[in-house]
C-alpha cells in the first residue's frame, strides 16, 4: 500500500509540473512530455526548440521528486532522462561567452546525471548537490518561462540548494528522514 501512495505521489507531482510548464507555453507548444512512475520514466518529443531548457528542467524535477520520495531505481530513469535533455540542448541561439559558458555547465552537469542514472540513492544525492548547481547556472544564462524556488537546506553537506516548482520545502537530500527541512531563498522568474 505504501509503494502504491508512492507511485501515486509522484505521478501527481509530475503532472502538476507538466500542467504548471503547459499552462506558461500556451502561445507555443515547445514542451517535451516527461511522464514518471516508479516502472516507466520516459520522454516524449513533440515540436521543441532544443535551446528551451524545459526539458532539462521537467527531467530535473522528476529527478528530485524520486529522491524526495526515496526511490533509487525512478531517480536512476529520471537521472538518464535528465543527461539525455542535457545532450540534446542547442546552445547555438547564446553568444559565444554564455556558449562557452553552457558547454562547461553542460560538460559538468551530464556527468553527474550519469552518475546519479549508475548509483545508490545516497551517491545520487552527492551528485544531485553538484547537478543541482548547474542546472541553477544554466537557468541563470537562459532564463525560463516557469517559477522556480530555490530552495536550501543548512543540514546536508554543509548546506546545499535545489530547484523546486513548488513553494513548499520536499528535501530531495533526506527525503522521508527529514522531509521537510529547509527553507526558500529564493524565486527565479
Amino acid at each position: 500500500m505504501k509503494k502504491v501512495r508512492l507511485t501515486t505521489a509522484i505521478m501527481a507531482m509530475a503532472f502538476i509540473s507538466l500542467t504548471a510548464m503547459s499552462c506558461n507555453n500556451s502561445k507555443k507548444d515547445n514542451s517535451k512530455n516527461a511522464n514518471v512512475s516508479k516502472n516507466d520514466v520516459h520522454a516524449t518529443d513533440n515540436i521543441q526548440n532544443k535551446s528551451d531548457i524545459s526539458a532539462i528542467l521537467k527531467n530535473y524535477m522528476a529527478l528530485k521528486d524520486a529522491l524526495v520520495a526515496d526511490d533509487n531505481e525512478t531517480a536512476q530513469k529520471a537521472g538518464k532522462m535528465t543527461m539525455n535533455a542535457l545532450k540534446d540542448f542547442d546552445i547555438s541561439g547564446y553568444n559565444a561567452e554564455e556558449q562557452k559558458e553552457l558547454k562547461d555547465i553542460i560538460a559538468d552537469a551530464t556527468e553527474n546525471a550519469e552518475h546519479i542514472s549508475e548509483s545508490p540513492i545516497k551517491h545520487q544525492r552527492e551528485h544531485f548537490k553538484i547537478l543541482s548547481k548547474d542546472v541553477t547556472d544554466m537557468v541563470a544564462i537562459t532564463g525560463t518561462k516557469t517559477k522556480l524556488y530555490q530552495d536550501f537546506c543548512p543540514m546536508y553537506d554543509g548546506g546545499s540548494a535545489w530547484l523546486s516548482m513548488d513553494k513548499n520545502i520536499k528535501n530531495p537530500y533526506y527525503g522521508s528522514k527529514m522531509l521537510t527541512c529547509g527553507k526558500v531563498q529564493k524565486e527565479i522568474n
